[in-house]
């Protein structure tokens, strides 16, 4: 099993737009950035199975098999 990781803006960079990961039961949104190399204070929003909320309560929340996330940086304009 796995889970799809969708990444915005700066994310993709060397990632791409999907990131296709096996399921490990028990992963954390956690376990998601620290493989793709991402630190909590780089991400603005982060939803998890359709749900999103504060980053720091995002990334300990479990992930289900067949799961996925969606990572967004701070984004700028004008």
């Amino acid at each position: 099993m796995s889970i799809k990781i969708k990444l915005f803006a700066n994310f993709r960079e060397g990632r791409g737009k999907i990131v296709e990961m096996d399921y490990t039961p028990g992963m954390t949104g956690q376990d998601v950035i620290d493989s793709l190399g991402i630190t909590a204070p780089e991400i603005a929003a982060l939803i998890v199975d359709g749900v999103d909320g504060k980053v720091d309560a995002m990334l300990t929340v479990p992930i289900k098999e067949d799961g996925y996330m969606a990572i967004f940086p701070p984004v700028a304009g004008g």
